[in-house]
């Protein structure tokens, strides 16, 4: 029987973990396979996310939920299945490689739909794991220009997520505004230290002794948004800031692909300018 996701996030109060467990077990006789709660002190604010098996009436469901939840909640409910996806990318190709390879061996949970691309240099690995390719050309267009044709093409594929594998290209607020909290980024930086461009060269100048990745939802101001995973490996005065490059780029594949697990399978919440995560 397939899996379903309950996420519940609303102001704190007593007795809310017993209210929709007492609803998922004692009306619908539904089996709990695992559940978690989080309470964020500051604002008083809930957390819960449940995974459970059974069979139900969605719009009942959620009837009864709202009827006893504080007023505010937010509530999805989602089967346990993979989700569609988009990656944009540029020239580098480690980020890339990895998900595709992930992909193939059915280890997304997702369907790529398309890689877009503004250089074709990536054309022939992408079309290795038959994986559509775009190829759109930043060279000679506005930057406005630009980003509405790569926009245009992802509303034809209809994602749920996006993912920018190394898109080294700043998005406008504009495009962001479509898709909130539904575009993933990862950074060569273990931010909020050294964002922007050249990351791994303003690391060296100041003689870091770690290097690290981060891997975050995409909002209208640079390298700010809500952070979904980090990293870190040791270095020294020995490695230059090509040497840094070099080794970052394991870790940034390894925290964009765990920050994907995480949002694919809904384990992350959105609050505020943070996240909470359910591991």
């Amino acid at each position: 029987m397939e899996s379903n996701i309950l996420l519940i996030n609303c102001p704190d109060e007593s007795g809310l973990v017993f209210k929709v467990t007492g609803i998922l077990y004692k009306k619908y006789n539904l089996n709990i396979i695992r559940n978690g709660e989080f309470v964020e002190r500051n604002f008083n604010h809930f957390f819960m996310r449940t995974e459970f098996s059974g069979t139900f009436d969605k719009e009942e469901l959620l009837k009864d939920l709202y009827e006893v939840l504080p007023e505010g909640v937010e509530i999805k409910l989602t089967g346990k299945r993979k989700k569609d996806i988009v990656l944009l990318a540029t020239k580098e190709h480690h980020c890339l490689s990895d998900l595709l390879i992930r992909h193939a061996f059915n280890e997304l949970n997702a369907n790529i739909l398309c890689v877009i691309s503004n250089y074709d240099v990536l054309e022939d690995l992408t079309r290795k794991f038959d994986v559509p390719f775009h190829f759109i050309s930043h060279e000679g267009m506005s930057r406005e220009v630009h980003e509405a044709a790569v926009l245009n093409t992802v509303q034809q594929y209809n994602p749920e997520v996006i993912v920018l594998a190394k898109y080294m290209r700043i998005l406008s607020g504009d495009f962001v505004s479509h898709f909130t909290n539904r575009i993933i980024n990862i950074h060569h930086s273990f931010l909020p230290a050294f964002i922007g461009a050249n990351p791994y060269a303003q690391a060296y100048e100041r003689g870091v002794k770690i290097i690290g990745a981060t891997a975050h939802f995409v909002n209208i101001e640079l390298d700010q948004g809500p952070i979904i995973a980090q990293s870190v490996i040791p270095v020294d005065h020995t490695h230059s800031s090509r040497e840094m490059a070099q080794a970052g780029r394991d870790v940034e594949k390894n925290v964009l692909a765990k920050s994907l697990k995480l949002v694919l399978n809904e384990q992350v919440f959105v609050y505020r300018n943070k996240t909470v995560l359910f591991e």
